[in-house]
């Protein structure tokens, strides 16, 4: 009998607890950007636009802490991703956000993301706060989401 072996990791666990329900604050946090072709929000070429980022990171010699890539949906067919480093990262676009921000994590299918934007507002009102900027970070590829049971999102919100 042949022994299965481990399917291999691509995204890790995830763990909720330090992302939910958190206010804090990015001084210069460094990330690099690209854009993803979207068709009425749905992401076309996000696997490629994320391995042209990991191939710059590599190169680069460049850390992706807490593998933190945050979405940003410019129009129904763009959207911003940016991909935390550690370091600046030669031939990519180094950018950096400063502020103060809010996450909560959501558990389900993307379906209800219309619902999870509207409930991430009302959090951020109810602690007495504006949304400037909304980022969502989709944790783990839909594979992974698969292999781990949960498809976690978390919304960050710039706030004031």
């Amino acid at each position: 009998m042949k022994k299965e072996e481990p399917e291999p990791e691509c995204c890790p666990q995830f763990y909720p607890a330090p992302w939910d329900n958190q206010t804090f604050e990015w001084d210069n946090k460094k990330f690099i950007r690209d854009k993803v072709f979207t068709v009425f929000y749905m992401p076309v070429n996000f696997g490629s636009a994320m391995r042209r980022l990991n191939q710059k990171v590599e190169a680069a010699g460049a850390m992706m802490p807490d593998m933190l890539c945050l979405s940003e949906h410019t129009s129904a067919w763009n959207m911003n991703i940016y991909l935390a480093v550690d370091k600046d990262v030669e031939n990519a676009e180094n950018l950096t956000l400063s502020g103060k921000y809010f996450s909560r994590v959501f558990e389900g299918p993307f379906r209800n993301t219309g619902k999870w934007t509207e409930d991430f507002k009302l959090s951020v009102k109810e602690r007495g706060f504006e949304t400037k900027k909304m980022y969502m970070w989709y944790t783990t590829c839909p594979k992974c989401a698969k292999k781990w049971g949960k498809n976690y999102v978390v919304i960050i919100g710039r706030i004031a």
